[in-house]
């Protein structure tokens, strides 16, 4: 029988939370991205991975970061004639992304592998794609009991090294269903992530999809991410909105056409120069937009303001300006 060992709380020192991307994706902890097949879930997650490997901010962050090594892990794209060209498309130094030789052992997420190859390459980020492939033989998603010690141990893995661990995951077919029970296997997978991210199509635009920020834990839930996948042009930033996740999965997206109509609204009070913060929130107001989709519709046109007189007033971009207003 094992030695009883009490701990106190105020011989624990606290510490904060460190960010690869906030609110969304913190450092130590694990986060989940899921969403149905073909929604773009992977290629939201290469992209994010190319900005780190270059060292470039994520969307809606200012501060970048030294480049860092990506360890990403896939189960269901080839590696030389997907990830590769979709990669390079994106801009990412290949050079940082890393890949554990699975040739002749499957890795599964109980594999000291994982935390050899942390250690070995420093790697900032580690990506699973998709879960279901990594839980093991003999594994049952579905059953807490069998799910549970595999997620504390990965936990644990994430919380030694540091590394950010995202496991991308498809989504069940329960129409109606809420977003927490819509990830594929025990509700104990979402439990053990401290963020969790919905990927979806626009109802609106084929080629536009949304990123729901579903569950965080650790942070104020983040405004909804919105990229685009063109035939022609490829992958785009396109910036964000207010979609919920139940919006998302119903097949609307009211919250998204507020932002837009938002954004209509600030471009016409502001094209003739400074309007009071007050006065914003006074006209959004009056056309049932609320102060956050105000703020998400002010970060999408570049909007700064400045203090003046114990007062806040906004104004559109100005180059010749650039640094000395902030955004509010």
């Amino acid at each position: 029988m094992s030695k009883l060992k009490l701990l106190t709380m105020s011989d624990i020192p606290a510490e904060e939370v460190r960010w690869l991307w906030y609110p969304y994706l913190p450092r130590g902890k694990i986060t989940i991205i899921q969403g149905d097949p073909g929604e773009g879930k992977t290629t939201f997650v290469l992209a994010l991975a190319s900005l780190l490997t270059r060292g470039l901010p994520a969307p809606g962050n200012t501060e970048s970061q030294p480049p860092m090594n990506i360890i990403y892990q896939t189960a269901e794209d080839g590696l030389a004639d997907t990830v590769k060209p979709r990669l390079t498309a994106l801009g990412a130094d290949c050079s940082r992304v890393l890949v554990i030789d699975e040739s002749e052992r499957e890795l599964t997420l109980s594999d000291r592998r994982l935390a050899q190859a942390i250690q070995e390459t420093g790697a900032g980020l580690l990506v699973l794609d998709p879960i279901q492939a990594y839980l093991g033989d003999g594994v049952d998603m579905h059953r807490a009991n069998e799910v549970r010690p595999i997620f504390k141990r990965l936990g644990q893995l994430a919380e030694q090294t540091g590394c950010a661990i995202v496991l991308v995951g498809h989504m069940n077919k329960m129409q109606g269903a809420k977003s927490a029970y819509r990830g594929l296997g025990s509700i104990d997978f979402r439990a053990a992530a401290r963020s969790v991210l919905l990927v979806g199509r626009s109802k609106d635009d084929a080629e536009t999809r949304v990123v729901v920020h579903d569950k965080s834990s650790l942070a104020p839930e983040g405004a909804s991410i919105l990229f685009s996948l063109h035939a022609d042009t490829g992958f785009s930033w396109s910036g964000f909105c207010d979609t919920t996740a139940s919006e998302l999965l119903s097949g609307s997206s009211p919250a998204a056409t507020k932002t837009e109509q938002a954004e209509r609204l600030l471009l016409e009070l502001l094209e003739k120069g400074e309007v009071s913060s007050e006065e914003l929130v006074r006209r959004s107001s009056a056309l049932g937009i609320s102060e956050r989709t105000l703020k998400i519709a002010k970060q999408n046109q570049g909007v700064v303001s400045v203090r003046r007189g114990g007062r806040w007033y906004a104004k559109l971009p100005d180059t010749s300006q650039e640094g000395k207003g902030v955004m509010r």
